[in-house]
């Protein structure tokens, strides 16, 4: 394996957010397990050694967790090595602090002073706590390295898909201009440069989301280009019920889609017709929806696609949404149009 292609070591370490109610949860069933496991090892099982272990165990948990929730965003601003020190050595700390509340506690609070301390008592105690310690701690890093590795191969995924997607695009736009080249080569060097002012806009473009309002942008300097060659055989409506700039959405996931609307609605129909993109918001998830006028079954089979785009913007959509983001091209013979729906939610998941 290459050195580029090596997953990196992270860099800080990272927490899980303990203050909610299913982590929490967890760690009281694992607490609970660990009771049980050490009442079996220690010999006999009482109902009261039962329940003074789990509330020293439980109180242990509950607390560690209580700190390490709220000394978590200050974790994420230092480093790998001193981040899982201080972690652990505050775990450690609410250990020795329990265990010192549970001795004053067995001792009897009348006595205190006049009976020692059971410090082996303690330290096999905080023996115990520092072995679990570091193996959950152990744990959260290698969770870390996994998820940090699977973002990079998302990443992956996503821009080999978007890299089969731009050499089509570029593809079609080129056989544009080479068609006005020697009727009206003006144009064509003005086609020209708009096409590298839309191949710098995705490509200096760092990630793999972009405001509504750039993707839009996008898709009309693509219907500038095509107007050129099917003229006023091509009419746009735009139905955007949207803040645009509000809007994020995977880049170059409109303009494919524009693009089989229009070689494969509007080309083959010699009186053309109008693509309608509506853009919506509604319940924490965008919805698309084009449509383009239906040619009849004879065009349709003379000019059906390979399904390229569509397989490549759904395989995108799966990667950055999972199963919250579909994408369905249907013919609705009832309005006798070629529409394609899809949704996704407005934040990519983690």
């Amino acid at each position: 394996m290459s050195e580029a292609a090596q997953p990196s070591r992270p860099t800080r370490f990272v927490v899980p957010d303990l203050c909610n109610a299913p982590a929490l949860g967890v760690l009281v069933l694992v607490g609970q397990l660990l009771v049980i496991v050490l009442l079996l090892a220690g010999g006999g099982v009482t109902w009261a050694r039962l329940a003074l272990m789990s509330l020293y165990v439980q109180w242990v948990v509950l607390a560690s967790a209580a700190l390490l929730c709220w000394v978590r965003p200050r974790l994420l601003t230092i480093g790998l090595a001193r981040g899982a020190m201080v972690s652990f050595l505050l775990v450690m700390a609410v250990v020795l602090i329990v265990s010192l509340i549970a001795e004053r506690v067995l001792i009897g609070w009348a006595s205190y002073g006049e009976r020692a301390i059971d410090w082996s008592r303690i330290g096999a105690q905080m023996a115990i706590a520092g072995i679990i310690t570091g193996m959950v701690l152990r744990y959260f890093y290698v969770q870390q390295q996994l998820r940090e590795q699977e973002q990079s191969e998302l990443q992956s995924r996503i821009q080999a898909l978007q890299s089969r997607i731009r050499p089509h695009f570029l593809f079609n736009s080129m056989n544009i201009i080479a068609s006005l080249i020697d009727t009206d080569p003006k144009t064509a060097e003005s086609v020209v440069e708009d096409l590298a002012e839309l191949f710098r806009a995705s490509l200096n473009d760092a990630g793999n989301q972009v405001t509504l309002a750039e993707e839009l942008a996008l898709c009309e300097r693509y219907v500038r280009i095509e107007r050129l060659r099917l003229g006023e055989r091509l009419a746009m409506d735009w139905r955007i019920d949207v803040d645009p700039e509000a809007i994020r959405i995977p880049l170059l996931t409109l303009q494919p889609l524009l693009e089989n609307a229009i070689y494969h609605g509007i080309q083959p129909l010699p009186e053309g017709g109008t693509i309608t993109v509506e853009v919506r918001h509604e319940r924490g998830k965008v919805h698309v929806c084009i449509s383009n006028p239906l040619p009849t079954a004879e065009v349709r089979g003379a000019t059906q696609g390979n399904r390229m785009a569509v397989n490549n913007i759904r395989s995108r959509l799966n990667v950055l949404y999972g199963g919250d983001a579909d994408l369905v091209a249907a013919v609705d013979d009832e309005r006798r149009q070629y529409v394609t729906r899809l949704h996704y939610p407005l934040e990519a998941r983690r």
